[in-house]
């Protein structure tokens, strides 16, 4: 039976899936070897997960190239994305401009740390990769906050750019960053034993882990009873809590105040992307995984979909903001 919180059927089923390396680290920590089975049993090769069905070995071990593709596509979504930030600063005028630029800079900054923590070329176990991952998980809760900071930002509750809107903005963003990044490093570390070792240990267990990875972004699967990861992933994309708020803010802001149809459809498209991202990361995965004997698997078909959808969002963004301030200056006479 699989509760709430656990990770193991993620951590089983799904390849490259970065939260594994810090229970990976736990079972290191407290000498687990029972737990720590099959490709998992040595971590100079073992592949990110813990005993999973599918993985890429470590980088040199059985010819391994590690997460090649994977690796591709992070470098291509960091030029990306680099350049949305470039051609945001320049739309000086824009409303909301500073608190997507920093939306973007965020996403900008999970790309290099999921490049490491998936990459298979840092050795499972070690400090560096759980620290690496640990820092990603808190990036990756920050982000979705961005997110929902924006849209809540578009409704012009309080004035964009000001100091009103950027403290609040920005303390919630370190908030969410420095909450997850403490939480993952002692579910890896187990320094006060609040958030871990998980019991039982196979269970690789840890709610507020869970929380903010998965149900705070929107990718709950284990909230239900032990289902085929198909079937729960199916289940997953209702469950959205970032995500499905920012669309229902941005249908709201679009739709209700603006009066306009055009932009959301770049919403919808953007919000079928992200769907499609979490679909091919749960369910196509482990298939191309094993379809590829062990050398590629899913997540760089994930990635590209996930920066399909924030490079929409941009063109969302940009077709209900203005480009630039009036030139004509308004003159007393």
């Amino acid at each position: 039976m699989t509760h709430f919180g656990d990770f193991e059927p993620l951590c089983h089923q799904v390849p490259s899936y970065p939260w594994c390396n810090l229970f990976y680290r736990q079972q290191l920590e407290h000498h687990n070897s029972s737990v720590l089975t099959g490709v998992s049993a040595d971590p100079a090769s073992a592949p990110v997960g813990v005993n999973p069905v599918c993985g890429i070995p470590l980088v040199g071990h059985d010819s391994s190239l590690a997460n090649i593709a994977n690796i591709i596509a992070c470098a291509l979504s960091i030029i990306i994305v680099a350049l949305l930030i470039v051609w945001t600063s320049r739309r000086r005028a824009a409303v909301g401009r500073a608190e997507f630029r920093q939306f973007l800079v965020l996403y900008f900054l999970t790309l290099p740390f999921q490049l490491i923590s998936t990459g298979a070329f840092l050795q499972q176990g070690s400090t560096a990769l759980t620290v690496i991952t640990a820092i990603h998980a808190g990036l990756v809760a920050a982000t979705f906050w961005a997110l929902l900071g924006n849209a809540i930002i578009a409704t012009q509750v309080v004035e964009d750019g000001t100091p009103s809107a950027i403290i609040p903005f920005d303390f919630f963003a370190l908030a969410f960053f420095v909450a997850t990044t403490y939480i993952a490093l002692d579910v890896a570390f187990t320094f006060t034993h609040t958030f871990g070792p998980s019991d039982p240990p196979q269970n690789l267990h840890s709610i507020p882990l869970f929380v903010f990875t998965s149900i705070w972004p929107g990718a709950s699967v284990l909230s239900l009873p032990r289902l085929p990861v198909s079937v729960l992933t199916l289940l997953a994309p209702p469950r959205s809590s970032a995500a499905l708020l920012y669309l229902l803010v941005m249908a709201y802001v679009v739709l209700g105040i603006l009066n306009e149809i055009r932009p959301m459809w770049y919403f919808l498209l953007a919000a079928i992307l992200f769907v499609l991202s979490q679909l091919d990361y749960f369910l196509l995965n482990k298939v191309i995984c094993n379809h590829a004997s062990h050398k590629i698997d899913g997540s760089f078909v994930a990635t590209v979909l996930e920066t399909a959808a924030v490079t929409v969002l941009y063109f969302a963004w940009r077709s209900i903001t203005e480009d630039s301030w009036e030139d004509d200056m308004y003159y007393p006479r």
